[in-house]
């Protein structure tokens, strides 16, 4: 029923948009040949579902190359490629320099103290955390690093307390942080609101791990790096023991726990709580999480949640897990059985354990005896591990800055900050690498396919023609095959007299239906005689958004989508990129034609870059409403979420959209109102400074005037006119 349902929503919401059309052309036809439509009804889910496929395939691959191992020195040696892999896709970590450390306060509890601490994981980013000793500790005690999980006040929330206290009532040191974006670390803190101006944790984290994945690495390298220089703190005091660590965390908590017990061979024992899954159960079901819990292109580098644990065998590790957690309990078992294997060839079957409580996401008390039972085993610290209540220090207790916020207390540098200034030695790099422009403009084509994903369609497939209806003007509608396994829609408007020999292709970010229902400039351009025809995009239209949202779904864009294509070493834009071209082809073999323009109305400036800087048969560019790069993009820290998935990660180390505008010369090149990486209109000054590049190779080579940036237009009637200067 609920496919039923699905089909007629979307037969019958694209028979209204026909009514709408054929309103605008002439008498309403027959409309039997739109029942094609029902075929494609999960169209809404093909880009996500596309890249979904690609990773299966790719995890796939990796679960075979691992099955064929079998002796010790198999294992080993996969075991090396993995660290180094995970090194590459967490990395590169900056040098360690001084943690500069403060304890800003002692808290006296029944049987321990708590001591407030700020180090400095870099100069100037300061984490704030907690130092638990059990009364009579002098050195040399069972330690473990507890990560908290995506709260919003960040270790200080009760349950994480709770289980804190059981362990410093047990005996063990815990040290304990706030990850960025929580508790006193809020990164996009309102001060006049007194709260951040991202909803939830998850926001804040994805916000900013967006522009580091542009700049071509993930946040967790932040995240990483704060909790290895909070092991570094650890390890000067005289009450830990260096033999004797640990780790455990739960949600966010336990993907960390992971990540360090993959990385950090100082860490002996670790137990993730409600992480550990498969990648093939996250994109069946929740999607990728949020930025720090994707590494850069994990997925098309061979790595899954599973190597995790076997890039630290034999060490003892206990996988905790509940039976209803969003992540799938089954992606969990599967997981769990794999590593098996590696932990008896290593000759430790006994230190792999799991343990699974019938719970939602969330702490049990079975789960909590367990875990304390297995540090007090491998930390070597016997004792009763009975789940006790114990009293809570309150939020205030437990404030470590003076404000309450590191932000309101210090200026300090934020993972905004640390990225920009990556990201403007990227920029000096790239604007050494334009003075040799012939040089670098012959290399960025071939980056910039590569980077992206993109792979030139060599088969086409079968064109649907779903019916005709023609009064003072000719309405087609198709179906196209994408270069995934789903069709585009492509509506085909021309003129009955006076038609010029012109094909325009238009692509609008808001999609086919608003082109052409509430959109002036298609119709402008048809009552000059052009024909024109108009496709949705993955993503866009009616091939989106989809079902997925995610846990980083801001201002109405998935992030999580997004870091699914990103995983598998692709993106969006190379994708949308093939199917315009696809578009190409159908205009030149159903029209025969080669004389063919193009416009993109949006943020899909992007992808119709790439597309006429891959093929040259595109003769004209215009751009409405784009925004100037990527690098605008990741050096304004409030920048418009809606740019996130025309952008391509680790785009920025090679070119960027002004060097894909300079590849066009000689081709005429009109950009309309461009938008700074804010969603607002762009000044003067961004766009002499953006656009500098391809405007002095147009220069250069003697045709300025081919390239046109017309500002402060806004209006459609006026845009029409400029657009139709342009074509003729």
């Amino acid at each position: 029923m609920q496919l039923k349902s699905r089909t007629m929503k979307y037969a019958v919401k694209f028979l209204l948009l026909f009514c709408i059309l054929t309103q605008q052309v002439g008498a309403q036809e027959d409309l039997s040949f739109f029942e094609y439509w029902k075929s494609y009804s999960d169209i809404e889910n093909s880009l996500f579902k596309h890249f979904s496929s690609i990773a299966y395939g790719q995890l796939e691959q990796t679960k075979s190359e691992a099955s064929n191992l079998q002796s010790p020195e198999d294992w080993l040696e996969r075991q090396s490629i993995v660290k180094n892999k995970l090194l590459e896709a967490a990395g590169p970590f900056p040098e360690k320099t001084p943690l500069n450390v403060q304890i800003t306060d002692v808290l006296n509890k029944d049987g321990f103290r708590i001591e407030k601490i700020i180090y400095e994981s870099v100069p100037n980013n300061f984490i704030t955390g907690a130092l638990y000793v059990p009364d009579g500790v002098k050195k040399n005690a069972p330690t473990i690093f507890y990560a908290c999980g995506h709260s919003r006040e960040g270790f200080r929330v009760e349950i994480y307390q709770h289980i804190i206290i059981n362990l410093v009532k047990k005996g063990f040191v815990v040290f304990t942080i706030d990850p960025m974006g929580q508790g006193e670390r809020y990164e996009y803190w309102d001060e006049q609101l007194n709260q951040s101006i991202l909803p939830i944790p998850d926001h804040e984290h994805s916000y900013a791990g967006a522009q580091c994945l542009i700049s071509g690495y993930s946040t967790a390298c932040y995240f990483i790096w704060d909790v290895i220089r909070g092991i570094d703190y650890l390890l000067t005091r005289k009450e830990v023991d260096p033999n004797r660590l640990g780790m455990t965390g739960r949600s966010g908590g336990g993907n960390l726990t992971a990540y360090i017990g993959a990385l950090d061979d100082r860490v002996l024992a670790t137990a993730p709580e409600c992480y550990i899954t498969s990648y093939e159960y996250l994109y069946r079901s929740r999607g990728p999480q949020c930025a720090e819990q994707n590494l850069y292109q994990m997925v098309g580098k061979g790595l899954d949640h599973a190597d995790f644990i076997q890039a630290r065998a034999p060490k003892p590790t206990f996988i905790i897990s509940t039976t209803r957690d969003f992540f799938s309990i089954q992606g969990t078992r599967e997981t769990f059985q794999e590593v098996k294997t590696t932990y008896a060839a290593l000759g430790k079957p006994q230190n792999l354990s799991m343990i699974e409580d019938d719970a939602i996401h969330q702490s049990t008390k079975k789960n909590r005896e367990a875990m304390y039972a297995f540090f007090q085993k491998e930390l070597d610290n016997p004792g009763s591990n009975v789940d006790m209540e114990v009293t809570i220090p309150t939020v205030k207790e437990l404030q470590i800055t003076k404000t309450g916020q590191l932000n309101t207390s210090f200026n300090k540098e934020t993972i905004f900050s640390l990225n920009k200034a990556k990201v403007d030695k990227q920029e000096a790099s790239l604007l050494k690498q334009r003075s040799d422009y012939s040089a670098h403009l012959n290399k960025i084509i071939v980056d910039a396919k590569q980077i992206s994903g993109f792979e030139a369609p060599s088969k086409y497939g079968n064109t649907i023609f779903s019916g005709r209806n023609i009064d003072n003007r000719i309405l087609e509608k198709y179906l196209v095959s994408g270069s995934g396994d789903y069709k585009l829609p492509v509506a085909l408007l021309k003129p009955l007299t006076n038609t010029k020999n012109e094909v325009v292709l238009y692509f609008d970010t808001k999609g086919l239906e608003h082109a052409i229902q509430q959109d002036s400039i298609v119709s402008g351009i048809l009552n000059k005689g052009y024909t024109v025809l108009v496709a949705d995009l993955p993503g866009i239209g009616e091939l989106g958004p989809g079902y997925l949202k995610g846990d980083s779904y801001i201002n109405e864009v998935s992030y999580n989508q997004w870091f699914g294509a990103n995983l598998t070493g692709n993106s969006f834009v190379g994708l949308r990129t093939e199917d315009i071209l696809r578009v190409l082809h159908f205009a030149e073999n159903e029209l025969n034609t080669t004389n063919i323009a193009a416009i993109s109305n949006g943020a899909l400036g992007s992808e119709l870059l790439h597309a006429a800087a891959f093929n040259k048969n595109i003769k004209k560019v215009a751009l409405i409403y784009p925004f100037l790069s990527y690098i605008d993009i990741a050096t304004t820290k409030l920048y418009n979420s809606s740019y996130i998935p025309h952008t391509v990660s680790g785009a920025i180390e090679k070119y960027d959209l002004p060097d894909l505008m300079a590849s066009l010369y000689p081709r005429k090149v009109l950009i309309v109102d461009p938008k700074s990486g804010d969603g607002k209109p762009a000044s003067k000054s961004k766009i002499e400074y953006s656009l500098k590049f391809p405007l002095e190779v147009y220069k250069k080579k003697g045709d300025d005037n081919n390239m046109v940036i017309s500002n402060n237009v806004n209006e459609n009637q006026l845009i029409v006119s400029k657009l139709l200067t342009w074509l003729e």
